[in-house]
C-alpha cells in the first residue's frame, strides 16, 4: 500500500486548521466579553479597563523572553535525533528564561501601577487594583509550554489555549454584568481567564513530557547555556523583536488614552480588536510555520524553506484582500452589531487597522525564516529601526489628526516593516547559499 506523504505546507495548514478551530471559538467568546463589558461600564470605564490590561500586557512582553522561540529553534534537533540529554538542557534554559520574565514583569507591573497611575490617566483609586492586575504578568510572560506542543505538533490542544483564556473571561464578565459589579471585578474576571489558560497549557504539556519519557532523570538544577553557542544572544533578540511587536500595540493604546482621553482610547482598542480577530485566520499560519521551518533548517533545506515561505505568502495576500473589502464595507456594521451603537464611530480607524494588518498577514512568512535561520538580530534590526520612527512621530500625529493620524501612521510602519524583513531575508538567504556553495565536499 502505497504511503501518502504529508508536504510541509499540508502540514503547515493542517496544523492551522487545527488552531483555527478553537480561535473561530475564541473570536466569538471573545467578542462576547468585550461586548459584556463595554455595555456594563461604557466607553469611559471600558477605556480605563483596556489602559490597565494594556499596561500590564505592555510590560508583560517588556520582560517576555520568548522561549518558546529558543525552545524549538534550539530544541528541534535534539528532539530529532532522540538525544534526550541535550533536549532537557533546552527545556531547563527556557524555564530560566520564563522565572526570569515572571520576576521582571511582576515587579515593573506593581511598581508602574502605583507611581505612574496618573500619567496613565488612570481614575483616583485605580492604582492598588492595577497593581494587583499586574500579578497576572507573572503567568503572561510564560512561554515554555506553549513550545513544547508546538515542537511536539499538539496544535489540537493549543487550539483550547485561548479559548481557556476568554471563556472564563466571558463567564465572569456575565456574572459581573448581571450583577451590575463595578470595574474592579471586570478587571477580576479578565485576569481570571489569564490564570486559567496559564495553567491549561502547563498541565498538557507535563504530560506529554512524562508520555515520551523527556522528564526521566530531568532536574531544574543543571547545565542551561553550555555547549550552545549564541543562545542568549537569540534568546534577548527574540524577547526584544517581540516587545517592540506586541508591546508596540499597546504603547499605542496607552499613548491614545493619555492624549485623547480613555473614551477614544475604547475605539482605538475595540476597533484593533475586530482588525486582529479578522486577520487571526491567516496569522495562525505562524506558530505552525515555525517548528516546520526550525526542523528544515536543522536538516539543511534552505530550498524547502525558501518554497514553503513562497506558497504561505500567497495564501496570506488572499487572505489578506477579503479582510480589506470585508471592513471597508462591513465594518461599521460589525462594530454596532457587535458593541452597540456608540462605538460605530471606530469603523474609520478599523479600516486603517485592517489595513496594516493586512500588510502584515501578506508578508508573514519572512520574520519566522529570519528567526528559524538564527537571524534574530537582524530581525530585531529592522523591526527597532521602524518602532523608532513611527514612535517619534507618533505624539504629533495623535495631537494634530486624533485616531487617524495613529491609524494611517500604523499602515506606513506595517509597510516598512514588510519591506525591511524581505531585504534582510533575501541577504540571509543568499549567505547561506555562499556558505552551502563553498563548503567542502566529501567523497
Amino acid at each position: 500500500m502505497t504511503q501518502v506523504v504529508e508536504t510541509p505546507l499540508k502540514k503547515v495548514l493542517a496544523n492551522a486548521g487545527q488552531l483555527l478551530s478553537g480561535r473561530v471559538v475564541n473570536a466569538i467568546v471573545g467578542l462576547a466579553y468585550i461586548a459584556l463589558t463595554a455595555r456594563s461600564l461604557g466607553a469611559e470605564l471600558m477605556g480605563v479597563l483596556v489602559v490597565i490590561n494594556a499596561f500590564a500586557q505592555f510590560l508583560g512582553e517588556v520582560a517576555h523572553f520568548q522561549s518558546w522561540q529558543t525552545l524549538i529553534t534550539f530544541g528541534a534537533g535534539p528532539l530529532m535525533e532522540n538525544d534526550r540529554r541535550r533536549f532537557q538542557q533546552v527545556l531547563r534554559f527556557s524555564l530560566l528564561l520564563d522565572l526570569i520574565s515572571g520576576v521582571l514583569g511582576v515587579l515593573l507591573g506593581v511598581l508602574g501601577a502605583w507611581l505612574f497611575w496618573r500619567q496613565l490617566s488612570w481614575p483616583e483609586g485605580m492604582s492598588g487594583y492595577g497593581a494587583l492586575y499586574a500579578l497576572s504578568i507573572g503567568v503572561m510572560t510564560s512561554a515554555t509550554g506553549v513550545g513544547l506542543l508546538r515542537l511536539f505538533d499538539r496544535f489540537r490542544y493549543l487550539a483550547a489555549e485561548q479559548a481557556v483564556s476568554s471563556l472564563v473571561r466571558m463567564i465572569g464578565c456575565a456574572i459581573c454584568a448581571l450583577t451590575q459589579a463595578p470595574i474592579q471585578y471586570f478587571l477580576l474576571a479578565w485576569a481570571a481567564g489569564t490564570f486559567a489558560s496559564f495553567f491549561y497549557i502547563a498541565t498538557i504539556a507535563i504530560r506529554d513530557l512524562t508520555r515520551r519519557g523527556l522528564l526521566t532523570g530531568f532536574t531544574l538544577i543543571g547545565p542551561t547555556s553550555r555547549d550552545m553557542p549564541g543562545v542568549w544572544r537569540f534568546a534577548l533578540a527574540t524577547n526584544f523583536s517581540a516587545t517592540l511587536d506586541v508591546g508596540f500595540t499597546h504603547v499605542l493604546t496607552m499613548a491614545v488614552g493619555a492624549l485623547l482621553g480613555p473614551a477614544q482610547a475604547a475605539l482605538w482598542r475595540i476597533g484593533k480588536q475586530v482588525a486582529d480577530g479578522m486577520a487571526k485566520p491567516a496569522r495562525l499560519m505562524v506558530p505552525a510555520l515555525y517548528p516546520e521551518l526550525a526542523k528544515m533548517r536543522a536538516s539543511g533545506g534552505q530550498q524547502a524553506m525558501t518554497k514553503l515561505a513562497i506558497q504561505i505568502a500567497l495564501i496570506g495576500g488572499a487572505a489578506a484582500g477579503v479582510l480589506l473589502l470585508a471592513s471597508l464595507f462591513a465594518g461599521r456594521w460589525i462594530l454596532e452589531t457587535i458593541m452597540g451603537p456608540a462605538f460605530g464611530a471606530a469603523a474609520g480607524v478599523m479600516n486603517w487597522q485592517v489595513a496594516a494588518a493586512a500588510i502584515g498577514v501578506m508578508t508573514l512568512p519572512l520574520e519566522p525564516m529570519l528567526v528559524s535561520m538564527r537571524a534574530a538580530g537582524a530581525a530585531l534590526m529592522v523591526r527597532l529601526v521602524v518602532v523608532v520612527a513611527y514612535l517619534s512621530a507618533l505624539v504629533p500625529l495623535i495631537r494634530t489628526f486624533g485616531l487617524t493620524g495613529a491609524g494611517a501612521a500604523l499602515v506606513a510602519s506595517a509597510l516598512a516593516m514588510a519591506i525591511g524583513m524581505y531585504l534582510m531575508a533575501r541577504r540571509r538567504l543568499a549567505r547561506l547559499a555562499a556558505e552551502d556553495n563553498v563548503a567542502p565536499r566529501t567523497t
